[in-house]
């Protein structure tokens, strides 16, 4: 059998953790009707935030959830909807990467050639958040969660 080798983009130990997509979110004109659209075609289910949280509509993919609703099975994400707004750029479908310092990350997006999309804000009971666009016009977002949301996670 012929030995292959796995080249990487940074020419060094892959050994480093890797920061993992732990969320989607789709713009929608119309959130009630985009969370009627995925319920009925695909079973997702939906909740609908109030105004003191941007009128975000967060969707399970799964009905195998813990009580705080994080899918159990690893691999699987939830996400949402978000309002569009025409004063912001690139209302575009996107995941989120959790990151451990948003600081940190925002300086090595901008190092990597991407950039920076304003200033983190805080999502009340979730953490830190900024979206940036990547080297290829992506849309992409991060979020540092808080501390009881990485304790969390690490069960």
């Amino acid at each position: 059998m012929k030995k292959t080798s796995r080249e990487t983009t940074s020419g060094r130990s892959t050994s480093r953790k890797a920061d993992p997509v732990v969320h989607f979110e789709m713009p929608a004109e119309d959130r009630k009707r985009m969370a009627k659209f995925y319920t009925t075609t695909f079973g997702w289910k939906t909740q609908m935030l109030g105004k003191d949280m941007g009128n975000y509509v967060l969707a399970s993919t799964t009905n195998d959830v813990d009580k705080s609703g994080k899918p159990r099975q690893r691999g699987i994400i939830g996400g949402g909807f978000f309002e569009k707004d025409k004063t912001k750029p690139a209302q575009y479908p996107s995941v989120v990467i959790a990151v451990d310092d948003i600081n940190k990350s925002m300086k090595k997006v901008a190092a990597s050639g991407g950039k920076v999309l304003g200033k983190p804000m805080e999502i009340p009971g979730f953490g830190m958040y900024v979206s940036f666009f990547d080297t290829e016009g992506n849309r992409v977002s991060m979020m540092e969660p808080l501390p009881e949301m990485k304790a969390r996670a690490k069960r």
